[in-house]
C-alpha cells in the first residue's frame, strides 16, 4: 500500500502534522522501524504513513530512581545499551532486531523474559500520545508509584496504532543481573518439566521449549544462580552453561507463524492440539508463560486450532502470512470485550483514521 510519508521530530511536530492530516480527512498508519507492519490485517486504507524514525532521543534517564524516558523511535538495543552503562536494563527481549520502543509498545511485543519481568503493560509507567486530530494526552509519571489518572499506557500497549501515536515512553527499569546459568534439559513433556522447574522454588527469568529441549534460565547473583541451576538439575536433568543457546527466544521462520495462547497450567494440551493439527510444524514455546509460537506452512486447520484455543481460555493470532493467506481470514479471531474496544475506538478516533480496519474486529 503505497502513502506519502511524515518524519515528526518530536511532539509539537507530531501534533502538528496530525492536525493538517485531519484537516485533509487523511487516513494515517504508524511506523518505528518497521519491524511489525506486517503484523494484524493490512489497513483498509493509508494516506500518510507517520515515521517516528527521527524521534531517537533519550529524554531522561533517573539511574538513582530506575525509570527511563525515551522518545518513540529509540530503537530498543540503543536503549539498553545506554541504560547498562548504570548497571540497568529495560526487562523486555522481543526477537525483532530493530525494533523501537514505540513499536514494541504499540505491538505489546515480549520475549522470553516475560516469565519473570512481565510485558510492555506492566513496565511502562508513562506515556505521552498524539491522538488523531493533533491532541496531545499524557498519563503516568515518572515514578513508579504514580499511577494516578486515565492509564493511556495499558490502553495503548497493543493498539497496533488505531487509537493515536505514541510519541514517548516511561519504563520502570530493573538492575542487570551480575550472574546466569542456562540448564539444558531434555525432557519427553515440557510441561510436567516447567511445573518440575517451578516446583523447586527456583526463579527463573525464562523457561523456553524449542521442540526438543527445555531452556531454563536463571539471571541474578553469583551465589543464587549456583543454587538454584544445581536444584533445577536434581529436578529435570540437564547441562549447565553461562551461555544462552543459539536461536534463543526466535520464532519459527516458517511461511506462516500463529501466536497460540492458553491458560497457564495447559501447555501439554496446547501443544497437542498444535501437534494433531499441524503435524510436523515447528513450535517454540514460552513454557511457563501461556504462550506457543508455530511455524506452518498454511492456514486450513486455523478455526480447527481456534476452537481447541479457546477451551484452553486462548486464542490464535496469525503473526505472518503471505498476502493472499493473510487476506482469505481473519487474522485476529474472535475477541472478548469487542464492544467494549470499538466505544474506545469511537471515543479516540471517531472518524476512523488511525490505521482503519488493522485491529479486532476490523477496528
Amino acid at each position: 500500500m503505497s502513502s506519502d510519508t511524515a518524519t515528526p521530530m518530536n511532539v509539537a511536530d507530531l501534533s502538528a502534522t496530525l492536525k493538517r492530516a485531519a484537516a485533509d480527512g487523511r487516513s494515517l498508519g504508524v511506523s518505528g522501524a518497521g519491524t511489525k507492519l506486517e503484523q494484524g490485517a493490512d489497513p483498509t486504507s493509508r494516506d500518510l504513513m507517520i515515521s517516528t524514525s527521527n524521534m531517537t532521543r533519550v529524554l531522561e534517564h533517573a539511574a538513582g530512581d530506575l525509570v527511563v524516558t525515551a522518545q518513540a523511535g529509540v530503537p530498543l538495543a540503543a536503549l539498553q545499551e545506554q541504560v547498562a552503562s548504570a548497571g540497568q536494563w529495560l526487562a523486555l527481549d522481543p526477537p525483532e532486531a530493530g525494533a523501537t520502543v514505540g513499536g514494541v509498545v504499540a505491538a505489546a511485543a515480549s520475549g522470553p523474559r516475560r516469565l519473570l519481568y512481565g510485558t510492555p503493560r506492566d513496565l511502562l509507567i508513562g506515556v505521552t500520545v498524539v491522538l488523531a486530530d493533533g491532541t496531545v494526552a499524557k498519563s503516568g509519571g515518572k515514578v513508579v508509584k504514580n499511577v494516578a489518572g486515565y492509564d493511556l499506557g495499558k490502553l495503548f500497549t497493543g493498539s497496533f496504532g488505531t487509537l493515536g501515536v505514541i510519541a514517548e515512553c516511561t519504563f520502570r527499569l530493573h538492575p542487570l543481573p551480575v550472574a546466569r546459568r542456562v540448564i539444558t534439559s531434555t525432557v519427553e513433556e515440557p510441561a510436567i518439566a516447567a511445573r518440575k522447574v517451578l516446583a523447586t522454588g527456583a526463579v527463573p527469568s525464562a523457561i523456553e521449549w524449542d521442540g526438543q529441549t527445555l531452556v531454563t534460565v536463571i539471571e541474578s547473583i553469583e551465589s543464587a544462580c549456583g543454587a538454584q541451576a544445581a536444584d533445577v538439575v536434581a529436578a529435570v536433568g540437564g547441562d549447565v552453561s553461562n551461555q544462552l543457546p543459539p536461536g534463543f527466544g526466535q520464532r519459527p521462520a516458517s511461511p506462516v507463524l500463529l501466536k497460540v495462547t492458553h491458560r497457564l497450567g495447559a501447555l501439554r494440551d496446547a501443544l497437542t492440539a498444535v501437534s494433531s493439527r499441524l503435524p510436523g510444524s515447528a513450535v517454540r514455546a514460552h513454557a511457563a508463560s501461556g504462550v506457543v509460537w508455530v511455524g506452518a506452512d498454511d492456514l486450513t486447520q486455523l478455526d480447527s486450532l481456534r476452537g481447541r484455543a479457546a477451551e484452553l481460555d486462548g486464542g490464535v493470532v496469525v503473526v505472518r502470512a503471505p498476502a493472499e493467506m493473510k487476506a482469505a481470514v481473519d487474522v485476529w479471531g474472535p475477541a472478548r470485550g469487542i464492544d467494549v474496544m470499538r466505544r474506545i475506538k469511537d471515543q479516540f478516533d471517531p472518524d476512523r483514521r488511525m490505521s482503519p480496519g488493522r485491529f479486532v474486529g476490523g477496528i
